[in-house]
């Protein structure tokens, strides 16, 4: 993410995920003089985009200072061409792509961050959000280091080139200079960061956001057991495809080196002893894509067992289940196969349609949504109907597609959320509305049903979303869920000076 210290923009209306970073560095000759390296980042970023659409950068090096560069606002298949692509040659490179929760989109504020230090060039790219970004930023600049943004990416940039405390005896020690500023700052961030030749992986203790590495295979290998041509690193697996390879994830803490000569972990930064690990639980809800892989378990599979939880939490009799789409898919498919109530497609999306920037009076949203969803009356007519969604955050948009689906003939309409009433805001990288906007907290499940217009309205509980995501996680590994939106519990104390 790429937030800034200061208030959330009013204009934002739902759920929306922060960033997404990708890394990527050959190990052989194979593209030394190209923009392989580049063209394979792009991909990713590409993969990745659901996690970002507002802007998004390459960076790359050739093995010295003078890197290569190109940002821009837009998705990342208008902001990349074959010439500027062309012109990103060398072996290493770290991409982003970004969605932020704050009225400053602006090219200013894309990502990676590149300074030039005494010790040469550092880029940076950030998906998460500093709980501490004041501190830290006061920090920074009583160092008399300059900040051209608001950014805490940016902060995190400038807070690398700071001597750590221990102090340095041969040039930059950039482990301890890593170490130092994960102490400094507990959560919440995946970075990657690059210099001349080489790229670390950090993820904080707490291992809130998703990081993970992967492998360049050669092109022609019949088998995974050869020796790579290269790494990668980025948000979510499902940015590995074809020729590359999911590795594992960066554990929580854990501070990766990537080099010609291949990976190693150079530290593992503890968490305090009391405080267990806090991934967002949310990942699985809703902003990861579903053939991504956490805790080594498919998101797809954990979101069907969500729906089956759901089916045996609140059974309710009905014609045909389905969902939302298209983060709704799965728990629809669980709950169906729970219930034994057979599933249907309820509602097509046009995928065409992306973010629209309207006045919110209930005509124009009514338009929207009728632009973006349209029914299957086939499915629809004369049916009772139990609609899957994935959460609910105001409640702008359930009540126009039951609107939808009552024109289209259905008899009853019956809501299931796949995942429990949100509640309180996120200050650790989700845009996620303040309490007074919250719908969950104005009414209960009854009362919201009677507002939308659905014949009944359940949510999961916390219990049974805790209980659906930890379904297949080893047995004895190391646990733990951020539910604060949920329920309030924070992992880290929030600093007073949080004044969302």
């Amino acid at each position: 993410m790429d937030s800034e210290c200061s208030s959330r923009d009013e204009f934002t209306t739902g759920l929306t995920h922060e960033c997404g970073v990708f890394g990527a560095i050959g190990a052989t000759d194979w593209c030394n003089s190209n923009s392989e390296i580049a063209q394979i980042i792009c991909i990713g970023l590409e993969a990745l985009q659901h996690r970002g659409q507002e802007s998004c950068g390459v960076v790359t090096s050739e093995g010295n200072n003078e890197f290569h560069i190109h940002k821009g606002m837009g998705l990342v298949k208008n902001v990349f061409n074959k010439d500027n692509i062309s012109k990103l040659k060398g072996s290493l490179g770290i991409g982003h792509t970004r969605y932020t929760t704050r009225a400053a989109s602006s090219s200013v504020n894309c990502q990676p961050f590149v300074v030039h230090s005494m010790h040469g060039s550092l880029a940076t790219a950030h998906n998460g959000q500093l709980v501490n970004c004041s501190s830290l930023r006061k920090r920074v600049l009583d160092r008399g280091v300059g900040l051209s943004t608001h950014s805490d990416s940016e902060i995190i940039t400038q807070a690398l080139c700071l001597i750590p405390p221990e102090g340095e005896v041969n040039g930059p020690d950039w482990p301890a200079r890593i170490r130092h500023l994960m102490q400094l700052a507990p959560l919440s961030y995946s970075v990657v960061l690059m210099l001349k030749d080489r790229i670390y992986a950090i993820r904080d203790p707490y291992g809130n956001r998703p990081l993970c590495l992967g492998k360049i295979l050669p092109s022609h290998a019949e088998h995974e057991n050869v020796e790579p041509e290269g790494w990668l690193v980025s948000s979510e697996s499902c940015a590995f495809m074809t020729i590359t390879r999911y590795v594992r994830e960066v554990l929580p803490g854990e501070i990766i080196e990537m080099t010609r000569q291949g990976v190693r972990t150079v530290d593992i930064v503890p968490r305090p002893a009391d405080k267990r690990l806090a991934f967002c639980i949310f990942e699985y809800v809703y902003f990861a894509r579903p053939n991504s892989i956490f805790e080594g378990q498919e998101v797809y599979t954990v979101r069907s067992h969500c729906g089956r939880q759901l089916a045996i939490e609140h059974p309710v009799e009905a014609d045909i289940v389905g969902s939302v789409p298209e983060s709704g898919n799965a728990a629809a498919f669980g709950f169906s196969k729970e219930s034994n109530i057979p599933m249907g497609e309820l509602l097509t999306k046009n995928t065409y349609v992306g973010r629209t920037f309207i006045q919110p009076t209930n005509r124009l949203r009514q338009l929207n949504v009728a632009l973006k969803f349209s029914p299957i009356a086939t499915n629809a007519k004369g049916k009772r109907i139990i609609l899957i969604d994935d959460s609910i955050v105001r409640g702008n948009t359930i009540g126009p597609i039951i609107k939808l689906l009552r024109r289209a003939g259905a008899k009853e309409v019956h809501i299931r959320v796949a995942s429990p009433p949100l509640k309180y805001p996120c200050y650790m990288g989700i845009n996620i509305p303040t309490r007074e906007e919250l719908i969950a907290n104005d009414l209960d499940s009854k009362s919201l049903a009677d507002k939308v217009g659905a014949d009944s309205l359940e949510y999961l509980s916390v219990e049974g979303l805790i209980k659906a995501v930890q379904r297949n996680i080893e047995k004895g590994a190391d646990r733990g869920h951020c539910t604060a939106c949920l329920t309030g519990e924070y992992p880290e104390d929030i600093p007073k000076e949080l004044d969302w």
